[in-house]
């Protein structure tokens, strides 16, 4: 059975570590979400994009996730991640999602506040867990792109007038993570001193991080011998992640480390054997892939033995 993302939450921050919450589009990033987890015995949050349910369908995600949840016995849960609108949370609530994410941070305060209110009472009403946001990340996900003259940091005081408005489950704050392989040479440098002062105004409230991949430089060299070109890519060192986490993020959202990893083994796979077109050849590297890394972040956060 699927849990809501507060209870998993709840049970990360009491323990000091953090939930890795990572993007699904098929059944091969399924299945390597959920191996790890189980070889981990580690809880995830299995989140799904407005663009991934287009791309998927929506049925098939919800029994996709469903079957092997039953099937591996791990905690996880099913999230709406970046949902824009109150019609999306409603889509994914009466299909079976366990939580839905109201990203209301490309409007003004006071209708980010009201957009939130009305999908708390929806589906608090039905007990699916709601998380929302506050300030932006710069960079691309999926079909949200936010420029870095539009993109701004969490504001600690809106941060708790927020949650007391809205009743908000979880809250994702901006600190200086960004979304996609883009994050500008070297590592990402977080304002912890702002998370903080949030977590000191909103103690109650679980902190989710967003756009927190690690982009690894050796993974991006492979990458561009292979006939990629990615420049001037950067992400968030490990020692950044675990700063965050001892201070009260309980939740990370992983999808661009997941895509490269699998794009790089897609990518062997093709050069090692140019005329295979097995598919299950080429697309099972790429589920051991993102396999192994999701394992590495469920060691990072350290939520490996905490299913």
């Amino acid at each position: 059975m699927l849990k809501t993302n507060l209870e998993v939450m709840t049970k990360a921050r009491a323990g000091g570590y953090a939930v890795p919450a990572l993007n699904n589009n098929n059944l091969e990033i399924t299945q390597a979400i959920f191996e790890a987890a189980a070889e981990e015995k580690s809880p995830v949050i299995v989140a799904t994009s407005e663009g991934a349910i287009k791309y998927a369908n929506i049925e098939n995600i919800v029994s996709m996730t469903k079957n092997l949840a039953d099937r591996y016995g791990v905690t996880a849960t099913l999230h709406l991640d970046h949902g824009t609108t109150i019609e999306s949370a409603i889509q994914c609530i009466r299909a079976g999602y366990t939580s839905v994410m109201i990203d209301g941070s490309h409007h003004p305060l006071d209708e980010n506040i009201h957009i939130t209110q009305e999908v708390v009472r929806i589906a608090h009403a039905v007990g699916v867990s709601v998380e929302a946001e506050l300030g932006r990340l710069k960079g691309i996900e999926d079909n949200i792109v936010v420029s870095e003259a539009d993109a701004f940091l969490t504001l600690p005081g809106e941060a708790k007038q927020f949650v007391e408005a809205t009743k908000c489950d979880t809250l994702a704050v901006a600190i200086g993570t960004s979304h996609g392989a883009y994050k500008g040479k070297g590592p990402a440098k977080l304002d912890f001193d702002r998370l903080k002062e949030i977590v000191g105004l909103i103690p109650a409230t679980p902190i989710v991080l967003h756009g927190a991949s690690g982009v690894p430089p050796e993974l991006i060299a492979e990458l561009n011998s292979l006939g990629s070109n990615f420049k001037d890519t950067g992400g968030v060192g490990d020692d950044s992640i675990q700063k965050a986490i001892s201070l009260g993020v309980c939740k990370i959202n992983i999808d661009t480390d997941m895509r490269l990893a699998f794009t790089l083994a897609i990518k062997k796979a093709m050069t090692a054997n140019p005329n295979e077109f097995d598919l299950r050849k080429i697309l099972g590297p790429g589920k051991d892939a993102m396999k192994a890394m999701a394992k590495g972040k469920m060691r990072l956060f350290g939520s490996s033995g905490k299913a």
